[in-house]
């Protein structure tokens, strides 16, 4: 048995509870993993909410980090024993222990710890696939501008430090002078506190009106239109996240009349959906972290018995960087 994080129906963080789960053997293709440390995302929030159906009940959690116990038919890149984490479908992470499918699961590098790996995965991989697979027309080259929402979150501060080794000029916007500073200090070439101003004259000014090659927007409903004015001719508007709420429906002409400009709603999960893109893209990020380049911060922890209140601050914008859930 295990204990695990459950929802019957969706609803607020008072959803959810802490239930036995019982837990067997993995079949062809699966690992079982005892995790030492769990990772905190928006898509749990989306989850919970409702914004994302799924079926209920519901075991929570999309990101972690353990040991793995034992291994199914046909899984060859890991064994009993391993130092693993990940970021995978089906949710299920918030929890002691989980038999689960190995696709997406990779070995941890020794240099890595636990909390570190629990933190990384999701939104490291999130920031790998944005700036290095969702580029606008012709790519990104060094020089080039780029506005990123939300640079101060766990997604934002980790492509702060990424697009400034790419020497990319990110401009980042979030809600206080507090987190720009944040995001300023980890590598963003401008910040944008967008409480206290509106960050598309600003983004204009900065760029001396041209405009950037790409808006990445976690964010939707309440940045959409100005992200869009945001753009250069042929730029791109990758969205990634619903953080406001979604986006509503437009008419595809409005890209035209705006610059020829092109959308793409992204997810990680296509991505991801061979074991051989998941380690490419891991070792990539793994390289980033390990060699300086990409430091993942950590900069609020909660034990799994206080995750309605991990889920209270994340929605109320009072994290900062990556938090995680202890066991």
């Amino acid at each position: 048995m295990t204990k695990a994080v459950q929802i019957r129906r969706h609803g607020g963080p008072e959803e959810m509870e802490i239930v036995d789960v019982e837990v067997g053997q993995p079949g062809p293709g699966e690992i079982r993993i005892r995790h030492k440390a769990i990772g905190l995302n928006f898509i749990d929030v989306y989850q919970r909410s409702g914004l994302y159906q799924l079926p209920m009940p519901l075991n929570l959690g999309m990101e972690a980090s353990g040991i793995v116990e034992a291994v199914g038919g046909g899984v060859m890149h890991l064994k009993a024993g391993d130092r693993a984490a990940y970021a995978s479908h089906p949710p299920g992470a918030y929890c002691e222990l989980r038999v689960m499918p190995a696709k997406c699961v990779v070995k941890l590098p020794e240099a890595i710890s636990f909390e570190t790996g629990a933190a990384m995965m999701l939104k490291g991989l999130t920031a790998q696939y944005l700036l290095k697979r969702t580029q606008p027309q012709g790519g990104l080259k060094e020089g080039d501008f780029v506005l990123f929402h939300a640079a101060a979150g766990g997604v934002g501060l980790i492509a702060c430090q990424w697009a400034r080794a790419m020497g990319l000029q990110l401009i980042g916007t979030a809600g206080s002078d507090e987190k720009c500073a944040l995001a300023k200090s980890l590598g963003a070439t401008h910040v944008i506190n967008y409480s206290k101003e509106d960050f598309l004259p600003r983004v204009k000014e900065i760029t001396g009106g041209r405009g950037v090659k790409v808006v990445y927007d976690s964010v939707g409903k309440d940045t959409w239109d100005k992200s869009l004015e945001c753009l250069q001719p042929f730029g791109l508007l990758a969205s990634f996240g619903a953080s406001s709420g979604p986006v509503p429906p437009f008419a595809p002409a409005l890209l035209a009349s705006k610059g020829s400009l092109y959308v793409t709603r992204q997810t990680l999960f296509t991505h991801i959906a061979t074991r051989e893109a998941t380690q490419e893209m891991a070792d990539d990020l793994f390289a980033a972290v390990t060699s300086g380049k990409v430091a993942i911060r950590i900069d609020q922890t909660f034990p799994l018995a206080q995750v309605q209140e991990a889920h209270r601050a994340l929605e109320a914008r009072k994290t900062t960087g990556c938090t995680i859930l202890t066991l």
